[in-house]
């Protein structure tokens, strides 16, 4: 199979697929206080037509699908889906974003559907500072799920979007999780992703956050895989883990992007922050496989070279993570 390649030279080989809106937190950081306007049942993709995407991408050359929300477990029947994913011949990839709530009661039935890996949300270790990042969460029940992941031989990643003035004064806590236990630990630069008034004070850049582990940690570069994400990695000697670092404000790694992702609502997007995207329902509902596969390389053929944000403005449209699948 011939590998999928953008106007600029990128080889696009990872799909992140949402598969719902909806989401059991509300986190500061993806949604603005008063909420989102859910997306209207008749709207949301059906399995079927999830698993279309899916397969049509697969046999352009995607090798690594990432299911995400809104929260994906929330949606009934999604066990049933990935399942039916990891069984596509082609995808060596099936990997999950949560935010781990609830992941206790889940984590076997996912292990056994055929997910190979989960990145799980965790902002704070302190239950107050946890509540008021998500807004309604119990982080008992978070590190419950985390548990139950481990205990299932899932591989984890988590990710702490790092705030100023919030919960940086915990980047030491969360990156020690990495010494004592096979996971990766990764800090995630703040996002203006809803253009919150005066964001630019919550953005702690990456180097400033290595900075402050090399103050505690001695920090040994990991080479990338070709499928790998944006984050720059770190082993600690004589740790377990590993940690990330991901920069998309003061760093972008847009010059390594190799990812498309599609909404919930069949909406296919080259980057996170453009406002350019193709409308899948059309080709999906038409019954075409030629469109869908057409529609998807179009996508493809108009990725931005990079995304418009940088330390001091962003220029794109506000919109919460949910929607899109951040």
């Amino acid at each position: 199979m011939m590998p999928l390649i953008d106007p600029i030279g990128r080889t696009i080989n990872y799909l992140r697929l949402s598969v719902t809106d909806r989401c059991n937190l509300r986190c500061t950081y993806c949604m603005p206080e008063a909420g989102i306007d859910k997306i209207a049942h008749g709207d949301i993709l059906s399995y079927e037509e999830l698993y279309r995407i899916a397969q049509a991408a697969v046999s352009m050359g995607i090798d690594k699908i990432r299911i995400t929300g809104g929260e994906p477990l929330v949606r009934k029947g999604i066990v049933h889906f990935l399942h039916q994913l990891s069984e596509i011949p082609g995808l060596e990839q099936l990997v999950l974003t949560t935010n781990g709530v609830l992941l206790e009661e889940m984590a076997a039935d996912l292990h056994a559907a055929g997910v190979q890996r989960l990145n799980i949300s965790l902002d704070s270790l302190n239950p107050k500072t946890f509540a008021h990042i998500s807004r309604c969460g119990d982080l008992e029940r978070v590190l419950a799920g985390i548990e139950a992941a481990k205990a299932c031989g899932f591989p984890i990643k988590l990710n702490m979007v790092v705030m100023r003035g919030i919960n940086d004064h915990e980047i030491v806590d969360l990156a020690a999780l990495a010494t004592t236990s096979a996971i990766t630990v990764r800090f995630i630069e703040y996002m203006p992703a809803i253009r919150e008034h005066n964001w630019q004070k919550l953005v702690v850049p990456g180097s400033e956050i290595l900075s402050r582990l090399a103050q505690h940690f001695t920090l040994v570069p990991v080479e990338q895989s070709e499928t790998a994400g944006p984050a720059r990695n770190f082993r600690i000697p004589g740790a377990i883990g590993t940690l990330g670092v991901i920069t998309p404000v003061s760093h972008d790694f847009c010059s390594e992007c190799n990812r498309i992702r599609v909404t919930a609502s069949g909406l296919a997007k080259g980057c996170l922050f453009s406002t350019s995207q193709v409308d899948l329902k059309l080709a999906l509902r038409n019954g075409s496989n030629m469109l869908l596969n057409q529609a998807l390389g179009s996508v493809v053929d108009t990725k931005p070279v990079r995304h418009q944000m940088n330390p001091e403005e962003c220029y794109h449209q506000a919109f919460s993570m949910s929607s899109i699948g951040g």
